[in-house]
């Protein structure tokens, strides 16, 4: 089992990845392709007119689907191979790349109307939490918002048994590329009642919405003007 403060694993994991990781995104399940569909138009809305962090962007799929309707856009990630990835779905000036560290984000305090976290919260150790929460508030304006998707285990397709668990409740797969290159990587699933707890104890939940294969929520800190 890794260690959870050594992330080499989740890293190299989404660097080797990179090339093929968008096959998640067009799995022949129409059901599946709903709730995406239905959520890109809420981002959409979202977004508009707004200053942007998606991070971390990943292949910037989520970062192309707001490029149209957002003011301005910083999509980041720590992995280059992510990022070159990303590069070839920007068609717009507005939005710029950068490499970042999400548990060190080189961004101003209040820089963004809104934070965009797709699939990470999954991959962040549970002790920590709170930390990644209180940085992420801390990056949104007064009124800003945060974003989050996450996948429920019917997503993951065939292979949603678990690899095993640690002390603090964080679970781990087995996760193979398309060369059968075995890693072993945190992924965490939350019930609809777990996640609006947790999310409930650190923010101001503006909407919740939980499919069968993913859920997503706009969030707000707790001081936010109403």
């Amino acid at each position: 089992m890794p260690d959870l403060d050594d992330r080499e694993e989740l890293i190299q994991y989404y660097c080797q990845r990179a090339p093929e990781y968008e096959q998640i995104y067009y799995r022949d399940m129409p059901e599946r392709r709903r709730e995406i569909d239905d959520e890109i138009a809420r981002l959409q809305e979202l977004c508009k007119d707004k200053s942007v962090l998606d991070i971390p962007c990943g292949t910037g799929y989520w970062t192309a689907i707001m490029q149209d309707s957002a003011d301005q856009i910083v999509a980041a990630d720590l992995s280059r191979e992510m990022l070159a990835e990303a590069s070839g779905r920007i068609r717009n000036e507005k939005v710029s790349l950068v490499q970042a560290d999400i548990n060190k984000p080189p961004f101003a305090t209040g820089a963004f109307d809104l934070v965009a976290l797709g699939f990470w919260l999954s991959h962040h150790p549970r002790q920590h939490f709170v930390t990644l929460f209180e940085s992420l508030k801390r990056l949104i304006k007064p009124a800003g918002k945060i974003w989050m998707i996450e996948n429920n285990p019917p997503a993951e397709g065939d292979r949603p048994e678990s690899f095993g668990s640690d002390k603090h409740g964080n679970n781990f797969k087995e996760r193979f590329l398309d060369s059968g290159k075995r890693f072993v990587i945190m992924k965490n699933y939350f019930s609809e009642e777990e996640i609006r707890e947790l999310l409930s104890a650190n923010f101001r939940i503006e909407r919740l919405t939980y499919g069968k294969y993913y859920w997503s929520a706009v969030l707000l800190s707790p001081d936010s003007p109403s």
